[in-house]
């Protein structure tokens, strides 16, 4: 068979392309010239200053004085034209973001700058809820904190849970909470505004994409996240890209077997549920919380540091093991069960320099600073990415590209 010509692209591909380069290029980089801008996507002034044009009209840059043009005191340094740079609008548009756990029910809004508008955490019994009325509860949660004017500027919606998703953003299995072989988008979609854009994603990916976003393709190597909560689910960034493996389902670290364990998975053994059960069965403590024993900890008490250790044991163990396999540069822990580890750092630190072979280098291993909504900022990352990108359907919109 004969090869077929690509299309050329049409001048809307063109411009549109242009456009979404530019809003691209301003996040990244917060402010940038015109003649900047220019050069980097190596267009003219002229064509570059109608992008420019059409986005202010859109209302999504704006034009600043040049930051090196003021003083500490925010006044001019020098007589003369001031320099003009470009930046976007924050509130010209709105990304929603919420994360169905175990426990409890996180959303956030974010801005075009992919920072923190507002965040909400409600208690929830996700086992005892059917997953469709847990869907509607968070998304009208998400929707609390979005005024009605604002509604139609909103970029999207992302939705994340503990469950296996496919690449088609379908729920395999959430064994946590029992559901299972169901579409979470067409859930969301009836309790949404109609065409708005909707993303279905891992917590532990949406955890782990959120972390980096505005890193982005500047983080180089391998990390690797893991969110400690009921379960323990894993999220792997390549170079600033979140590797999904060929099924979707990559870092699906809690069910891997600790050796030692007569079989046990990850998430049983650092997983919130067996924590507080061993740290619960010293008498008096039947009903001590996550709190109580961070409390106990640092206070350095005996029955907390013998739990602490055997903790961090495990998750030694695991470390050593996700190490070998992927060789990380760095591993992030996030998620509540994440707050007992700069208690106990310097044992697991002696930990894993027992169990680690001297040939795997060691793996740098911080805390997530996001600690209340790493997974439900992801999820709403997920939407301002594709707000950056070909798939903004807001920019999208001129004459359609000539058929074949």
């Amino acid at each position: 068979m004969d090869d077929i010509a690509p299309l050329p692209a049409s001048p809307h591909r063109i411009r549109f392309s242009n456009a979404v380069t530019v809003l691209d290029l301003l996040f990244r980089e917060r402010r940038l010239s015109k003649a900047q801008l220019a050069r980097r996507m190596q267009l003219n002034r002229s064509s570059l200053g109608d992008i420019a044009a059409e986005l202010q009209a859109a209302g999504l840059l704006r034009e600043v004085e040049a930051v090196d043009s003021l003083g500490d005191d925010g006044k001019r340094l020098r007589a003369g034209r001031p320099g003009i740079q470009l930046e976007l609008v924050p509130d010209a548009t709105c990304f929603l973001g919420a994360e169905i756990g175990v426990e409890h029910i996180t959303t956030t809004m974010i801005d075009l700058a992919a920072d923190v508008v507002c965040s909400r955490r409600t208690e929830f019994d996700g086992p005892a809820t059917p997953v469709e009325a847990a869907v509607e509860r968070a998304v009208r949660q998400a929707l609390s904190d979005v005024a009605p004017e604002d509604l139609a500027r909103c970029g999207g919606f992302g939705l994340s849970a503990p469950a296996q998703i496919d690449n088609a953003g379908r729920l395999l299995i959430a064994p946590l909470l029992g559901w299972g072989q169901v579409s979470l988008a067409d859930l969301a979609q009836p309790h949404l505004p109609a065409d708005l854009p909707i993303a279905v994603e891992n917590d532990a990916n949406a955890f782990a994409f959120g972390e980096g976003y505005k890193a982005g393709a500047s983080r180089s190597g391998v990390t690797v996240f893991l969110l400690m909560e009921s379960g323990v689910g894993g999220g792997i960034v390549i170079d600033g890209k979140l590797f999904r493996g060929g099924h979707g389902l990559a870092g699906e670290i809690g069910h891997m077997l600790l050796p030692g364990t007569n079989g046990r998975a990850v998430e049983r053994e650092i997983g919130r549920d067996t924590l507080l059960a061993r740290y619960r069965a010293r008498p008096g403590n039947a009903a001590g919380s996550l709190s109580d024993l961070l409390r106990d900890l640092a206070d350095h008490a005996p029955h907390a540091m013998t739990v602490a250790d055997e903790w961090g044991r495990s998750l030694a163990s695991l470390l050593t093991q996700v190490a070998r396999v992927l060789d990380p540069n760095r591993i992030v822990l996030g998620g509540s069960v994440a707050a007992l580890y700069p208690l106990i750092a310097a044992r697991i630190d002696r930990f894993l320099a027992e169990a680690q072979a001297p040939q795997f280098p060691r793996p740098s291993i911080e805390l997530d600073p996001n600690q209340s909504g790493g997974a439900a900022y992801g999820a709403a990352c997920m939407l301002h990415r594709r707000f950056l990108s070909l798939e903004n359907q807001r920019l999208n919109k001129g004459p359609a590209d000539p058929q074949p």
